[in-house]
């Protein structure tokens, strides 16, 4: 199985550089089938004028969407022409089709002046397909002309080059970081590797190459000498962003001694298991006793020393740091009952209840007092201490499961009234939690349970047009609406200037971009981890993004709808289940592979792939292909389901941990309160699992089936009112 990144070695995050967020597609349901009214009449006029945005075409079929453009395209003159016009062009040259694709190109920069420079980069195509070699380098030529500055100008430059070296030594002076600039820098170093300077313009700017790490492992290896330290902090960075937190720490020392590169020193070579950490936090300490990062490296010291050094580290960061006092004072008070020191951590606890009573860490002992109660059959106890965590801490991470909970311990007390009052209370506060999924089912709603989503066939409602992306310029926001995602994505690695520390606003539209073009376990990874914000203002900046409905749509992208559609019909399989694992097992990457073989969107293992293949009598099959990897993965899903009765709780975590196991755990359990079943699930990954893919498919429910996200609108400010539109 597909394993997440782990958030806790993150500090200072940075983009990596993209889903159509509200992909732009007419309103569709589960069935497969458009409405019944014609597209082109439901999006055009008689007069050939549109009734809606050009962009909300590109959803339709090609033939369709060219009849509707034309159409467009013949009537009078508006922007919505003009973008017709841009559009039918891109069409026709996708096609091959240049020689028709110059008429609505002709004088187009003139009433469409925000895409002139792509106007001119497209009329170049098209003369390149119809073998007009004048005209494509005369075109070339009058881009970079009238559009010096345009980052478009590089893919001129980079053309031209072909002809004249000097255009793409000017491509790699004026815009390094064009994608058709590091795609000339990589020709340059299949003919010649080298070269430093050229490693070092993929470091700094190609995260996304796919050789991107040998670049850095041939600077490190054979250009050490001749690096600067701003350098290795550009590899240092795309180490870590590549997960090498050994070779990163490693890079950090040679740079810059920032706090943050300090720190991620210590971290890299504790990650990296290569000795040294303690040494390397120490010096944080010493050389920046005031910095954030500081509070972190105590924090990491305090889990790698003795446990009475440990507790001097520990009251080090309550006396300095009151934004992270909480923490130590929950550590401290473990170590001090690991040495039986019973009496002075209730009294640390104490303290943490009290003078820090909003911390995560007071939020977390909470929640651990209330387990503990709850196992011991003290039901009022630990609704008492659920309670207190809800009053005292709404925002923390545990908050949605002790409402929820203290829901269930009302109704062992009989309570009936109390238990309707917190399951509507955390869906109104948290109503993207698994647990609002829990709890909509306990009120009744259609949501499902676990041992009848499976059957469930909720209609589903797309968004029909796309956000507007919250930074970027004209250009890129207008490329982006017009779905013209490759080229929006080429232009943002441009203006993309601080991906080491991005504003909130840079990230989601880094996340955004990312899903654009397929790289959706990146770009669900930016969006999702703008929660790690910790800085006052930037929390507020994500609260806000997060009362819109871009931000929840794209967490939970659309993609490969067809096939998922299809062969959950074929199985009789919840689609939005199917979704909601294939985004947990993979992200939606059709060509992931795991460490153990899992291969593909639902994470098949190669010898379960031949068994289910021998089983449907299917010869021949690709596992990196989307619709051979659904229509494995959906009969095996299929198959667990069978195996449990049609218990979707089992299926899924029978997916993730095997039959074997959990028939014992069933065997073990008994007739068990399905709630407490997930909970004590014995493999940690799989009680995650198993809540991550309720989660997911609970936010797939309430952001696009119409009717849940109306009633969820009715009971949750937290909930977008404008998720989708009414069917």
């Amino acid at each position: 199985m597909l394993k997440q990144r782990k958030t806790q070695v993150w500090l200072g995050l940075a983009a990596l550089g993209a889903l159509a967020v509200g992909a732009v597609i007419p309103l569709m349901k589960w069935s497969g089938h458009w409405h019944q009214r014609s597209p082109i009449a439901a999006l055009t006029a008689a007069d050939g004028s549109t009734k809606r945005p050009v962009s909300a075409f590109k959803a339709l079929p090609p033939a369709q969407r060219t009849k509707a453009l034309e159409a467009i395209v013949r009537g009078k003159e508006s922007p919505e022409r003009s973008r017709a016009r841009y559009l039918l062009a891109a069409e026709l040259l996708e096609q091959g089709q240049g020689k028709k694709a110059l008429e609505p190109l002709r004088e187009l920069e003139n009433s469409y002046p925000v895409l002139a420079a792509n106007v001119l980069k497209h009329r170049a195509k098209a003369y390149e397909q119809m073998g007009d070699r004048a005209n494509v380098q005369g075109t070339w030529q009058q881009l970079i002309k009238d559009y010096p500055k345009n980052p478009v100008a590089a893919e001129a430059l980079v053309a031209l080059e072909r002809d004249n070296p000097r255009y793409g030594d000017q491509a790699i002076a004026q815009f390094p970081a064009h994608p058709s600039t590091i795609a000339l820098v990589q020709q340059r170093l299949k003919q010649n590797p080298k070269q430093p300077q050229l490693l070092m313009l993929i470091a700094k700017h190609a995260l996304y190459a796919q050789n991107y790490l040998d670049v850095l492992d041939a600077l490190t290896s054979h250009y050490a000498a001749q690096l600067q330290p701003k350098d290795w902090e550009a590899i240092a960075f795309g180490y870590w962003e590549k997960q090498l937190y050994g070779k990163a720490g490693a890079a950090y020392a040679r740079a810059p001694y920032t706090p943050l590169n300090a720190y991620r020193i210590g971290r890299g070579l504790q990650l990296g298991e290569k000795g040294g950490a303690t040494q390397a936090y120490q010096r944080v300490v010493q050389a920046f006793p005031n910095a954030s990062e500081t509070a972190l490296a105590l924090l990491r010291l305090a889990k790698l020393v003795e446990p009475g050094q440990a507790v001097s580290y520990l009251d080090l960061v309550a006396q300095r740091f009151p934004a992270k006092a909480g923490e130590a004072l929950l550590e401290k008070a473990k170590l001090l009952e690991q040495q039986n020191s019973l009496k002075f951590a209730a009294a640390v606890r104490q303290v943490l209840l009290t003078r820090y009573s909003q911390s995560d860490a007071a939020a977390e002992l909470r929640w651990s007092l209330a387990q503990e109660r709850g196992a011991a059959n003290d039901a009022e106890s630990a609704r008492v201490w659920a309670e207190s965590l809800t009053i005292h801490n709404p925002n923390s991470e545990q908050a949605p499961e002790a409402t929820y909970w203290s829901g269930k311990w009302a109704e062992q007390l009989g309570k009936q009234k109390e238990a309707k009052t917190a399951y509507e209370q955390v869906l109104a506060k948290y109503p993207q939690s698994y647990y609002a999924w829990r709890s909509a089912s306990r009120l009744g709603w259609e949501v499902g349970d676990f041992n009848s989503v499976r059957q469930l066939k909720p209609a589903v409602t797309r968004p029909t047009s796309r956000p507007d992306l919250p930074v970027g310029s004209t250009a890129l926001k207008e490329l982006f609406q017009l779905g013209q995602d490759r080229d929006a994505w080429k232009l943002w690695q441009v203006e993309f200037q601080d991906p080491m520390q991005p504003s909130v606003a840079q990230q989601f539209t880094d996340g955004v971009m990312r899903l654009s073009v397929g790289d959706y376990l990146d770009g669900i990874f930016m969006v999702s981890f703008l929660q790690e914000r910790d800085k006052p203002e930037e929390q507020e900046q994500y609260r806000s993004l997060k009362r819109k409905a871009s931000y929840w749509q794209a967490l939970y992208p659309f993609p490969f709808l067809e096939p998922i559609e299809t062969w959950s019909q074929e199985r009789q399989l919840n689609p939005l289940l199917v979704t909601a694992l294939i985004r947990q097992e993979s992200r939606f990457m059709p060509g992931i592979r795991s460490s153990v073989g899992a291969t593909g969107l639902m994470q098949v293992m190669p010898d379960t792939g031949a068994w289910i293949a021998k089983q449907i009598k299917l010869k021949e099959y690709q596992l990196n292909d989307p619709d051979d990897n659904i229509k494995l993965g959906t009969w095996y899903l299929d198959y667990t389901h069978q195996e449990y009765s049609g218990n979707s709780m089992l299926a899924i975590a029978s997916y993730n941990a095997g039959p074997g196991a959990v028939g014992g755990w069933v065997a073990k359990a008994g007739q068990q309160d399905p709630d407490v079943f997930v909970e004590n699930i014995p493999y940690k990954e799989t009680k995650g699992y198993v809540k991550s893919v309720f989660e997911n498919y609970w936010n797939y429910l309430r952001l696009y089936n119409p009717e849940i996200s109306q009633k969820l609108t009715q009971v949750s400010q937290e909930h977008p009112a404008e998720t989708v539109p009414n069917s």
